[in-house]
This record gives C-alpha cells, sequence and structure tokens, in this order.
C-alpha cells in the first residue's frame, strides 16, 4: 500500500485522499463514483475529517498569543506573562465645590464634612444624562465661621469618575474553592477598591493595596491581584499565606467599584451636585443651601476597553521589559500600562537632543482624548515610573509636540457625471476624514503618503476626472504673553525654498511696543548676484502690513530658519496677544516632499478641518473646450507657496 500523506485542510482534498487509499486496496470497488452508496460513506468520513482537522487547527492556533483570535484565549496567554488587559477607562472631569453651607454656628458645627464616596453629581450630554461618582471618600479643608453662619471648604480640586458606583460584598469561606469574581464586565479597575474585614469587626474593614507583582512582599503584606477572565468580568485575588496575607474564615471582603460607559461618557461640562455629605461624627446631614459646582475641565479621557490587537502587541513588550524602564521600548511599553490613558508615546534618550542631555530622558505623551497631558497626570506617571527606572536618570514629560498636515486640493471633474459639485465635495472630505483616523499618520513617527491621497480623491467618485493637492505642514507656537522669551519650532521636514520668501507664513499676532498686527515671514539668504547662496538657511523677520497688503518691516531680524533641517528659531522676543485662543500662533511651512514624516517626538496629525478643497469643472471632460485653450489658459496651479503674507 502506497504512503499518503493526509495533510490537507480542504474537504475535496481530503476525498481524494481517502479515495487513493481505498484504490490501493483490491477488497474495495465500485466506489470511484458519485452515484455510488459508497461515496456517500466517503463523503461522511471526509467531512469528519474536515471537522476534526479544522478544530485541531483551531486550538493550535489558539494556543499561542500572536496567532490567537478568540478574547479569552488572548487575554489568558497574556495573564501567563504577566500582562492585564485594560478595563475600560471611565471619563473623568475636574470640578470645585463652592463653600457649603453648614447652617448657623454653633456648639454641634463639625470640624469638617466629608463628601461620602458613590453618586457626586450628573452631567448632560446630546440629551444623554451621566452620572459621575468618587471612588474614595474626600474631606473638607476646613470650616470657617461668616457672620455667624459656618461654612465648609474644599480646597483642592475634585477629580469624578463617570459611572455607577457599586458594592460588593463577599463572605470567606476557606473550605470551599471560593473565587471572588465582579459580576460587573464594565467596570474601571482603576476606580476598585477592596477592604477586608474580620469575623468581629462592625466596619467595612482595612483596605488593602492593590498590586501587579509579588516583589518586595512577603507572608504580611495585605495585598490583592486583579485579573481580567472570561465575558470581560474581572477576579480578585489575594494571597496565600506565603506570598501576602491569606484570607481567613469568617472574613468579609467588600469590593467598590465604578461601572462606567466608557468612550461615550466623554463631553459632559456643566453638573449639577447630587451627591451625599456626613460629619466629622460619621452622621449624615444635608447642606442648608444647594452645593454649586463650578468645571475646572470637562469630563474626557474615556475609553473602551483594551482589544486584542492591543494586548497582542503591548504584552510581550511589557514582559520584555521585565518591571524596568531601560529602553525606549521598555518606556512605551510601561507608560502604556501606568496610564491607560496613552495613545502614543515617544521617547527621545538624552544622548539623542541637540545638544546632547546625557542622563536624562525626553518623554512625550499623545493622550486618546484630547492634547496634552494635565500636571496632575505628568506627576503621577513620573511617581509610578520611578519604580521601575534606572537609578541616575531623569525622567522629564513634555508637551505634546503636534505636526499637522494640511491640504489645498483642486478637484477637477466633470458636471455632466453629477448632480450636485456640493455633494461631491462632501464625500471627498468624508474619505478624507476616514484616512485621517489611519494608523500610518497619527502617531509619532507617523508618515503621510501623499501617493494614497491622490488616489483616495480620483476614486471617490467617477466624475472625477484629477487632482492637483498641495501639502502644507503647521506647528502651533504657544506663546508666553507679555515676557521675553526665545521659541524653536522644529518640523522634522526639509522646507521648499522661493527666493522671494514667504515660504513660512503665520497668524498674526502683537508685540511689545507697536500695535500693528504682525506676522512671521522668512527672507532666504542670497549671494551678491541675488541668488541664492546655497547655505538653506534664512532669517525670519516680523512684519505687519497696510490695506493694500503693503508690507512694513518691525524687526529685521527676529530669528533664523534652516530649510534643510525645517527648523525655525525665534530671538527673544515680547509677544503680547495672539489672534488665535489659547495664546496659539499658527506657523506654517511648505515641505520640499510632499511625503511628510514625523521624526523623535514629533505627532504627525491629518488636519482635515483646516483642509482646502477647490471644485473645479473640468471644461475638456465636459465637452465645453474640446481644444484646450481655455483650459492652458485660465486652469493652472502651483505646489508651492504663493506671495500672500499671512496664513489662511
Amino acid at each position: 500500500m502506497p504512503f499518503t500523506q493526509f495533510t490537507s485542510l480542504d474537504f475535496n482534498d481530503i476525498k481524494a485522499q481517502i479515495k487513493d487509499f481505498l484504490r490501493s486496496n483490491s477488497n474495495f470497488t465500485d466506489f470511484d463514483f458519485e452515484g455510488s452508496n459508497f461515496s456517500v460513506l466517503i463523503d461522511t468520513l471526509a467531512y469528519n475529517t474536515y471537522i476534526n482537522a479544522f478544530n485541531a487547527n483551531l486550538v493550535a492556533n489558539e494556543s499561542f498569543l500572536d496567532s490567537a483570535t478568540i478574547r479569552e484565549n488572548v487575554v489568558s496567554l497574556a495573564r501567563n506573562i504577566g500582562y492585564v488587559p485594560r478595563s475600560k477607562t471611565a471619563a473623568t472631569a475636574t470640578i470645585k465645590l463652592d463653600d457649603v453651607d453648614l447652617g448657623a454656628t454653633n456648639d454641634s458645627t463639625p470640624r469638617f464634612i466629608t463628601l461620602r464616596s458613590g453618586l457626586v453629581c450628573v452631567g448632560n450630554q446630546d440629551n444623554t444624562t451621566y452620572r459621575f461618582s468618587l471612588p474614595d471618600n474626600i474631606s473638607s479643608s476646613r470650616v470657617r465661621d461668616v457672620g455667624g453662619t459656618s461654612f465648609a471648604q474644599f480646597d483642592d480640586e475634585i477629580t469624578i469618575y463617570e459611572g455607577t458606583f457599586l458594592r460588593r460584598v463577599y463572605k470567606v469561606d476557606t473550605s470551599i474553592d471560593q473565587r471572588f469574581i465582579i459580576d460587573s464586565p464594565n467596570i474601571d479597575s482603576s476606580t476598585l477598591r477592596v477592604y477586608v474585614a474580620g469575623a468581629a469587626d462592625s466596619n467595612i474593614g482595612q483596605k488593602w493595596n492593590k498590586i501587579d507583582n509579588i516583589l518586595n512582599i512577603d507572608k504580611n503584606s495585605e495585598i490583592y491581584l486583579s485579573q481580567e477572565i472570561q465575558d470581560e468580568k474581572y477576579e480578585i485575588l489575594f494571597g496565600d499565606g506565603l506570598f501576602g496575607r491569606k484570607l481567613e474564615t469568617g472574613q468579609t471582603v467588600t469590593a467598590t467599584y465604578i461601572v462606567t460607559d466608557g468612550e461615550s461618557g466623554n463631553g459632559p461640562s456643566n453638573f449639577s451636585f447630587q451627591g451625599t455629605f456626613s460629619k466629622d461624627d460619621g452622621s449624615f446631614f444635608t447642606p442648608s443651601d444647594t452645593v454649586t459646582i463650578s468645571t475646572v475641565s470637562n469630563a474626557s479621557n474615556g475609553a473602551e476597553v483594551e482589544n486584542v490587537s492591543s494586548i497582542k502587541y503591548f504584552a510581550p513588550r511589557l514582559y520584555s521589559a521585565q518591571y524596568r524602564a531601560v529602553t525606549p521600548r521598555d518606556y512605551e511599553a510601561i507608560i502604556t500600562d501606568i496610564f491607560p490613558k496613552t495613545e502614543s508615546v515617544a521617547v527621545v534618550g538624552g544622548e539623542e537632543l541637540d545638544p546632547p542631555q546625557f542622563g536624562k530622558v525626553q518623554i512625550s505623551i499623545k493622550p486618546k482624548n484630547g492634547t496634552f497631558v494635565s500636571d496632575f497626570d505628568k506627576t503621577q506617571i513620573k511617581n509610578n515610573l520611578k519604580r521601575y527606572a534606572v537609578a541616575g536618570i531623569n525622567n522629564e514629560i513634555v508637551d505634546l509636540k503636534i505636526l499637522y498636515v494640511e491640504l489645498n486640493t483642486n478637484v477637477y471633474y466633470n458636471p455632466a457625471q453629477v448632480g450636485s459639485d456640493a455633494d461631491l465635495k462632501t464625500n471627498i472630505l468624508s474619505s478624507l476624514n476616514t484616512y485621517s483616523k489611519n494608523v500610518e499618520i497619527n502617531k509619532f513617527g507617523g508618515r503621510f503618503k501623499y501617493s494614497k491621497i491622490n488616489q483616495l480623491i480620483d476614486r471617490v467618485d467617477n466624475a472625477i476626472t484629477s487632482n492637483i493637492t498641495k501639502v502644507i505642514i503647521r506647528r502651533d507656537l504657544k506663546a508666553l504673553l507679555n515676557q521675553f522669551a526665545q521659541y524653536e519650532l522644529c518640523f522634522g521636514n526639509r522646507f521648499n525654498i522661493n527666493p522671494s520668501g514667504y515660504n513660512i507664513k503665520s497668524t498674526s499676532f502683537n508685540i511689545n511696543g507697536t500695535s500693528d498686527v504682525a506676522y512671521l515671514t522668512d527672507v532666504p539668504n542670497k549671494d551678491a548676484a541675488g541668488n541664492l547662496d546655497g547655505s538653506m538657511r534664512g532669517t525670519i523677520s516680523i512684519v505687519t502690513k497696510n490695506d493694500k497688503d503693503q508690507e512694513t518691516v518691525l524687526v529685521k531680524d527676529a530669528g533664523g530658519v534652516d530649510y534643510k533641517k525645517g527648523e525655525i528659531i525665534l530671538n527673544s522676543v515680547n509677544i503680547t496677544s495672539t489672534e488665535r485662543d489659547n495664546d496659539l500662533i499658527e506657523v506654517q511651512a511648505f515641505p520640499e516632499s510632499n511625503d511628510v514624516i514625523g521624526l523623535k517626538d514629533l505627532y504627525v496629525s491629518f488636519d482635515t478641518s483646516n483642509t482646502t478643497i477647490n471644485m473645479v469643472k473640468d471644461v475638456i471632460a465636459s465637452g465645453e473646450d474640446l481644444s484646450g485653450v481655455v483650459f492652458t489658459r485660465d486652469y493652472f496651479t502651483s505646489s508651492y507657496p504663493n506671495g500672500v503674507l499671512e496664513r489662511k
């Protein structure tokens, strides 16, 4: 009998292999035609083999992290290397409570009051009401008397979490294989608090600490771990008496947590108070007047549960870091773990800075919702990094540097093939918005690919005959108002050089000493003959213009521009105000290459909101200008800057 390799997973191939086997045995005849009864048995055998082979292959794939597809399996494999996937993240807002009226001052006036954990306020967004809660109690700073009336003051800002505050109580029984599972799948694990009380205790008990590894703990450490299990639920794990204190029969475990809507909770900015206060003796009370809430920051940074692809990417990287931050990849994995709101992170060693700063690590973080990391979050991240960082290394978290990519495109279309150019323009913008969310762009080290944009625009509709698209790059300068300061803007991409200038444009601003509206512009270095001198450098000037667009120089040598490096440096200047909000000056340039990349700590973002789409009738395609005379005379464009001073 000939040897046959049964390795195929295809039904027809398996069936053919079975027939080949039967042909080698003279006891079996009349099977090799579809009308035979024996053919039904062969089909059954092939089908059974196919199912078994498929299941075996599936089991094999689900046994490895890089090939697994089912979330429960991916989570389990990640857990084997010490990685806990991020849960849903509650949107957080920052508020301040105005003074709380305690009524007339008397002997029963409390020394302080406490805002209890649980529901604090409600906020509205898009006709939907969201609950905001506290995971912990917060006590007032002081109680003061004003004209015989006492007021409690909460000096510090309060962070509130979108979601419902819940409590789960477990009775410990060590005689059974007991598991402490939180039934709610939508919890924010960062809000989880665990308390353990003795059998004779009447209160909630002692708060135990959450850990992510078993280093530096002993048998008396009051600690717990949490891990995701099936259906995105979480389980609480306690020590065994060797690593961490072991629970005893009769004890009570109380878990409090916030169940959140995740990303949909972002946005609310106006809140109405719904919280509960208690006095210093523990008794509850109602304020004498309405509690007023002042919003410091809107609800943001809410996020969904970590998806499978993210787990598969970060789990091995966090494992390779081995709880120490040495390489940039170590920092990337650890920061993503300790700050779940991270969308992208860039780490630059001090030796890569200009000039080099040895012993320093510069970290730039793009949060999932928003542009900048708050000072509070920066402090928390730096404190958490101390557990991982090498001694003697100074970690600095810098504000995000965004390199915006904008387009100015002329889209030629055949009016005979489209009903409305406005609808066509809307479809183009929709396609660009979809592309703007591409992972190739929105990240540190991202890349904007010009050819893909041209193809994308052309393929929106058959009516589009061509497009001529200009690429513009922009950085936002954050001005320090009413003080002399130097500024540096690095674009990381070579600038195009127009000998007449106007390569650099800006929005308007004001400087000390004049009321004239000012702009930035550039003057390339030239030789005696008036030609570019080859240095790839130029001078930045501050100029103004009158109603006739005639320019007047306010500061001739205000800084320099390096066209090769794509770098602008402003000398010391006192900026008093800016046209744009948030003290911003938008500075644009024209890249030498239409492909734009983000280097080091530059986060590339495709800005469709500032993208201009010009719809142009293709008079040749429509038949209006068969000779092409009108087209060649009136239809033209340039890929590089014009003589306009102001950034539009």
